[in-house]
């Protein structure tokens, strides 16, 4: 039951996401559509990643942007999307909090990350096609990135064993004073199901996108 292009998912168990670096966003401070190379341990490329934004919804919207996320494998087939529309990025507006769905293949979706209220924590929960959840997501209380890795711990829903991680990691003074390229890891077990492998890539560009 593996969506095509997918079936490279079911033999890892860790993944790399590397935002490129683009010059225009350094030199003039203008957003860009991000672009990332999805690797794996070895450092080689498995996926590419492309948004899809309009110019004046990038600048305008900045970290509350909605957008179409291509995810495109090695021979140029787009393997998975994900959509996440226009929400709030207040705590405050617990109605109106993040969401994002992916598409395994495109038009056919598999699961959502949908973010749940929390007065100081990032937090997130995923769920599978028919809106079930399967597992949360939590976030340090502090944000901070300097000098040290940011981890999301996915948990089980009792939250009684660590089923994965979302890591983000501290890229250097330089890179990270004068870009905001991100480097990310996820790890989750090989024998996880291949969709919900899917989804937390998902979730990753959904933290990814909200500056954490």
């Amino acid at each position: 039951n593996c969506p095509p292009g997918l079936e490279y998912l079911t033999q890892i168990d860790q993944i790399l996401i590397h935002q490129q670096i683009e010059l225009l966003e350094i030199l003039i401070d203008f957003e860009t559509n991000n672009k990332y190379e999805i690797k794996n341990s070895l450092g080689q490329r498995v996926y590419f990643a492309a948004e899809d934004t309009d110019c004046c919804t990038r600048n305008c919207c900045g970290p509350s942007r909605p957008f179409s996320l291509r995810i495109i494998d090695n021979l140029g087939h787009e393997v998975i999307r994900l959509e996440r529309p226009l929400r709030c990025s207040s705590c405050f507006f617990p109605c109106c909090l993040q969401e994002l769905e992916v598409q395994a293949p495109p038009g056919n979706p598999v699961g959502y990350v949908v973010q749940t209220w929390h007065p100081c924590l990032p937090k997130f929960v995923i769920q599978n096609e028919k809106r079930m959840d399967i597992l949360k997501i939590t976030g340090p209380c502090i944000v901070c990135s300097c000098c040290q890795d940011v981890n999301f711990e996915v948990k089980s829903m009792d939250e009684t064993s660590t089923v994965g991680r979302i890591s983000k990691q501290w890229s250097g003074i330089l890179k990270e004073a004068l870009t905001d390229a991100d480097n990310f890891g996820i790890t989750f077990p090989m024998d996880l199901d291949v969709k919900m492998k899917a989804v937390m890539i998902g979730a990753c560009f959904l933290i990814v996108s909200l500056s954490f």
